[in-house]
């Protein structure tokens, strides 16, 4: 009888912590929270289409971009990229899946960052250069500026 019911307590403890578990991965994503994954999902994808055989000659037709959603430029480089994707001079290109899938996730991440958050998310730099290069040039504040000039 003992062994019956310290079984039971058993099986109803482990569905209890399962079914925490499961309402703790069900919260809903932030707008902030989904356009960084968004972005890290588009560079994975951008560099296995560079990498993959099959998809490596239409990549070539692809501009430059590294992804940073703290960038107030990105709607705009989403937004050429897209049409890039769009207007692929190789036909077989526009039908391949892993150019589909990449449309599709740059034209969510578009949407989001340009109509669903549009007043979530603010821009930490206007670096449009670094969209292109990898590389962010530091912006210095006013405060940072008077800091620099008092080490001197």
């Amino acid at each position: 009888m003992n062994s019956a019911r310290a079984y039971c307590f058993c099986v109803f403890f482990v569905l209890a912590f399962l079914s925490v578990v499961q309402v703790g991965k069900c919260a809903p994503p932030t707008c902030y929270s989904r356009a960084v994954q968004l972005g890290k999902e588009i560079m994975d994808l951008l560099e296995k289409t560079h990498r993959s055989p099959r998809t490596t000659e239409c990549a070539e037709y692809f501009p430059k971009m590294f992804m940073d959603v703290h960038n107030s430029c990105v709607t705009a480089k989403l937004r050429d990229f897209l049409y890039t994707l769009e207007n692929l001079p190789i036909d077989y290109c526009r039908v391949r899946p892993r150019i589909l899938f990449l449309k599709r996730k740059i034209r969510v991440l578009y949407e989001i960052i340009s109509r669903i958050c549009y007043r979530d998310l603010v821009p930490l730099t206007n670096d449009c250069e670094a969209l292109d290069t990898g590389i962010s040039q530091p912006r210095y504040t006013e405060d940072t500026l008077q800091l620099l000039e008092e080490e001197r």
